[in-house]
């Protein structure tokens, strides 16, 4: 149980790190600008970190109840099908419904797509390497 709750937390964490790198840096404001008369114009950072933290206990609860069923013999093949699961869950039907909805580039839908897949695999590696489940 500590495992979990040390692995959620630094999972949490990592999420916030990796949307600010993936949403913060200049090529991706640029391909963002297509979302400026949606976007808010300022974001409450607190609210930002508990939404990180509470996905970091989901996501490992989700691994760890999902682990003897995921592909792969080892943890680490584990956490990697678990990152394209969820990439796809998550990243894929969000990217799919932003192009059939929105007038939005197609590179910033790519982008998506690709940033999502590195943040989904990152952690995935994360939990295949650090979780097992009790038995």
């Amino acid at each position: 149980m500590t495992e979990y709750i040390i692995i959620s937390v630094a999972s949490g964490i990592l999420f916030g790190i990796l949307d600010g790198v993936i949403n913060a840096n200049p090529l991706a404001q640029k391909l963002y600008d297509a979302y400026k008369p949606i976007a808010k114009t300022s974001i409450n950072p607190i609210v930002g970190i508990v939404i990180d933290l509470v996905y970091g206990f989901v996501m490992a609860g989700a691994f760890l109840l999902l682990y003897n069923s995921l592909p792969g013999e080892t943890g680490l093949i584990k956490g990697i099908s678990f990152g394209l699961l969820v990439w796809f869950f998550r990243v894929v039907m969000n990217v799919a419904s932003q192009w059939v909805m929105f007038k939005v580039p197609v590179q910033t839908l790519l982008y998506s797509l690709i940033a999502g897949l590195g943040e989904m695999l990152i952690l995935g590696v994360l939990y295949g390497l650090t979780l097992k489940p009790a038995m």
